[in-house]
């Protein structure tokens, strides 16, 4: 079998793997900002499992499957995850890649639920990328520079920060937080993919919004869940990017 296509075969079933294991924390942290995480199953009992009660299937003592859909979530993320491999190859950042890419479909699957992103996911998404990117960068064959993965972090997170006080209802203090981690994967390949990857996230959110307002399930004040967009935004960045270098 050809490298590139084994390669793509083993994200692939990396990310059905990951994706799997997404719906149980994505229901325990779909709450509102006030409440506590959910320690309980729909039917009332407590979640056990691994990484005590992170870890494992949502699926109550009952039988009763809770989450997102097990049958959506395992296949998008398999296709992300097989997405990344065909761009970057064999080269080593798609380690980090890899790694990532379960963690930011939690995230949108959580904005998406309740307009949040939780600050235990956020921030350690930017500290896992920049050091994980730090040991790609000591690696040979690698395609970027660290130091524009830290630029590219402190200059997304400042950018959104600046539009959070100018506009906190239109962008939230998560979404900051967000951005760091997303600048730092998309300064990786270097300040055009920042520049396409946030574009392209603010492009995917107002087509979002607009089609809200056109269906009339949204007015022009109602606010939408933007994590998401800017996750698929990146993602976007993040293949072209992978792709060019």
């Amino acid at each position: 079998m050809d490298l590139d296509l084994w390669l793509t075969v083993v994200a692939a079933l990396w990310g059905a793997a990951a994706g799997f294991l997404v719906p149980r924390p994505a229901y325990r942290l779909a709450v509102d900002p006030d409440e506590p995480w959910r320690d309980r199953c729909p039917e009332g009992q407590p979640i056990t499992g691994a990484a005590r009660g992170w870890l494992g299937p949502a699926r109550s003592p009952g039988g009763i499957r809770y989450g997102p859909s097990v049958l959506l979530v395992p296949p998008v993320t398999a296709l992300l995850c097989a997405g990344l491999a065909l761009a970057t190859g064999t080269r080593p950042e798609l380690g980090v890649w890899l790694l990532l890419a379960p963690l930011g479909v939690l995230l949108a699957v959580v904005d998406f639920r309740v307009q949040r992103l939780p600050d235990a996911l956020t921030l350690p998404l930017a500290a896992a990328a920049l050091l994980l990117l730090g040991v790609a960068a000591a690696l040979p064959e690698h395609a970027g520079e660290w130091p524009t993965a830290l630029f590219g972090a402190l200059a997304l997170g400042g950018a959104y920060f600046v539009l959070f006080l100018v506009n906190p209802n239109g962008m939230g203090f998560g979404d900051v937080k967000l951005a760091l981690g997303l600048g730092a994967v998309l300064g990786w390949y270097g300040w055009s993919v920042v520049v396409l990857g946030t574009f392209a996230g603010f492009l995917f959110g107002g087509l979002y919004g607009a089609a809200l307002v056109i269906a009339r399930r949204a007015g022009r004040r109602t606010s939408i869940p933007f994590g998401p967009f800017l996750i698929a935004g990146a993602y976007v960045g993040l293949l072209i990017g992978a792709y060019a270098a």
